[in-house]
């Protein structure tokens, strides 16, 4: 039989389930790959927000990063929660020796509004972390926090988008899920544009959408995509999981990785 492609998830773990390491997992599962895991914390979280974070030490992260990577290897990399500076530097300089394609998902806060990210790891994300991406991943929270631009409607998206591209990544993904009407989010590199849109469901169980797009993106450029093609054929991918998100617990569900299992 042979090996699917390889793809490794640097962030945080969801006790949950809905988002973090475990989401990853089960998006890049579902999308035909073979995903592994570099814990960067370890969080108490359920439906209804997080309890409690503790953060990995920095060579507990890299000693994570080279056993995959040194003998596995790896046809993709998505970033997810690195809440430290110390945290975020590591996996930049890690990520810099590879050829392999990198998502940053900048995750600033989780679904239910509480920090993951701390302040003075911005600039790391900035300067650091940004350049090594082929695409970023910012939200329109995440977007503010990170350049200042406070997008307000869609027009608005594109001055997003360049001021995120002004810190190095190739292609930038600008997430517009929190506008009014429909889901829509911009993908550029400066030059081409492509504007993808869904239609917005009427579910409130969502948690996880960040974590599950860009590995979904991810899994498809493991498996030789584009990133125009990657990222349109996650987006697919993730509104439907959003359609099939479900409750849990008492506050707000997951989306739904295996919804095209049970469809």
């Amino acid at each position: 039989m042979p090996t699917p492609p390889r793809v490794l998830t640097v962030a945080g773990s969801d006790s949950g389930g809905g988002a973090g390491i475990q989401a990853d997992l089960k998006t890049m599962l579902a999308l035909g790959t073979h995903g592994m895991s570099v814990l960067t914390a370890v969080t108490a979280q359920n439906s209804l927000g997080v309890q409690g974070a503790w953060e990995l030490p920095a060579e507990a992260v890299r000693a994570q990063f080279r056993s995959v990577v040194d003998d596995i290897g790896v046809q993709a990399v998505k970033t997810g929660m690195l809440s430290s500076p110390e945290l975020v530097e590591t996996v930049a300089d890690l990520l810099a020796g590879l050829s392999a394609p990198v998502v940053v998902d900048p995750v600033g806060v989780s679904k239910h509004g509480d920090a993951l990210l701390a302040a003075s790891a911005l600039d790391a994300v900035r300067t650091k972390l940004l350049p090594t991406a082929t695409l970023a991943t910012p939200n329109l929270d995440e977007v503010a926090q990170l350049t200042g631009v406070r997008v307000q409607e869609e027009a608005d998206m594109r001055r997003a988008a360049a001021a995120v591209l002004g810190f190095g990544p190739r292609w930038a993904l600008i997430k517009g899920g929190h506008l009014e009407g429909d889901a829509v989010d911009l993908l550029t590199d400066g030059a081409d544009e492509h504007w993808l849109r869904a239609p917005r469901h009427d579910n409130r169980h969502t948690h996880g959408t960040g974590c599950t797009l860009a590995s979904a993106v991810a899994a498809r450029l493991a498996r030789g995509d584009t990133v125009p093609e990657a990222v349109a054929a996650a987006k697919e991918y993730v509104t439907g999981a959003i359609a099939g998100g479900f409750r849990l617990g008492a506050g707000i569900g997951p989306v739904d990785h295996g919804w095209r299992l049970r469809r």
